[in-house]
């Protein structure tokens, strides 16, 4: 009977591990930004080039875009949510689109043991952060 018991306190501990172990690893994504350039036909407005680099298992925290967003996955695959849309994974060399003011709930790495780089450009005003964590 011990060995019962201590068989099934054994699965547990494994399957919660195990549990944890999916779980996204948010803000460790490495963020670089590639060319910020001013608009002059568009006073106040800039367009933003930058890639994300995600480690297995790595996303971003949810968040908004104050602008618009066009996502590249340039290797690996990318899990992406936008506004109440369902989650769709892109792989390499598939993009999508996300209007100004979207929220973006999901962005990760679909992998836990490849890594996966998104190529984005952004068109927004020019003292708009990347990205604004939303509230929970």
């Amino acid at each position: 009977m011990k060995a019962l018991s201590t068989a099934l306190a054994t699965l547990a501990l494994m399957t919660s591990l195990g549990a944890a172990a999916h779980e996204p690893v948010y803000g460790q994504e490495k963020l670089a930004i590639l060319q910020e350039q001013p608009l002059a036909h568009l006073p106040g407005k800039k367009a933003l080039m930058l890639t994300v680099d995600y480690a297995p298992g790595q996303a971003t925290v949810p968040h908004r875009h104050a602008g618009a967003a066009m996502a590249y996955v340039l290797e690996g695959a990318i899990t992406s949510r936008v506004n109440d849309g369902p989650s769709v994974t892109y792989q390499a060399g598939q993009s999508w689109f996300e209007p100004a003011g979207s929220q973006h709930p999901v962005s990760a790495n679909a992998s836990q043991t490849q890594p996966a780089k998104l190529l984005v450009f952004m068109l927004m005003d020019a003292k708009d952060e990347v990205l604004t964590p939303l509230e929970h």
